[in-house]
């Protein structure tokens, strides 16, 4: 009787975290499949699929577009935290970029609010993206299935790399467009790793400016072909590195004059 009592146990126990599994599997699911309507909604809205508009269009409009303006006005009158659109042709990064006074809130919540796991890619409270300063830095999760900045660690492929070697950011009035400079992984905790690439906003320099540039071509996974100078503006994209949650994998462009 004891033995068919244990067993009786084990068995409710087991049927238990089956559903309980089972339960996350379907949460999972519905979570990925909301995240692609909602994304691709918002690509019909930003007309970021607008086959009417080609890729040399562009890459020679870096001036105001209004055509481009009406369209993402239109996304901010749905979340007037949207600050810009960043794409990087032929992956899957092409999302809005949104801003909070709380910083931690685009890590959990989506475009429309709403909580979830994949948050938004997002930049810190302080930053205008309209006075090109020397950096601004977008911030986003490494999602399994490949969202959000999911696939940004495809970068320490220099072939990849050769590939897809632009980042198009674009605000209300312009298109800018960064060739990407240097792609590197870093260790946020190492007592040995002193270059806080996190904390670089604006130099104010050429001491500084030459800080920022040294650490980042000295940590780069591969030649990219790419120099800068002091005045230049880059963009730094930055996620946690696939491989462990105290690192961080950077990509840094520099935008085209």
């Amino acid at each position: 009787m004891r033995n068919k009592k244990k067993f009786r146990i084990v068995r409710i126990m087991l049927l238990i975290i089956m559903a309980v599994c089972m339960f996350q599997i379907v949460r999972d699911l519905y979570f990925i499949s909301e995240h692609k309507v909602q994304q691709q909604k918002l690509r019909e809205i930003a007309g970021t699929n607008d086959t009417e508009i080609s890729h040399n269009d562009k890459k020679h409009s870096q001036s105001a577009d209004f055509h481009f303006l009406d369209q993402y006005m239109e996304l901010y009158q749905i979340n007037p935290d949207l600050r810009g659109w960043l794409t990087i042709d032929g992956t899957e990064i092409d999302y809005p970029v949104m801003q909070s006074e709380d910083n931690d809130y685009y890590l959990e919540h989506s475009f429309y609010g709403k909580k979830n796991k994949y948050g938004c890619l997002f930049v810190k409270d302080f930053v205008d993206i309209n006075s090109l300063e020397t950096n601004f830095i977008v911030y986003g999760h490494n999602m399994k299935d490949g969202a959000m900045f999911g696939t940004l660690d495809k970068f320490q492929s220099e072939e990849y790399f050769k590939e897809h070697s632009e980042i198009y950011f674009y605000t209300f009035s312009e298109i800018r467009i960064y060739d990407i400079m240097a792609a590197f992984q870093i260790k946020l905790y190492d007592e040995e790793e002193d270059f806080k690439y996190y904390e670089f906003y604006q130099a104010e320099n050429q001491e500084q400016f030459e800080y920022f540039y040294k650490n980042v071509m000295d940590r780069a996974l591969y030649d990219t072909g790419m120099t800068a100078e002091f005045g230049d503006s880059f963009i730094t994209l930055s996620t946690c590195a696939s491989q462990t949650n105290d690192s961080r994998f950077v990509l840094v462009g520099k935008l085209r004059n």
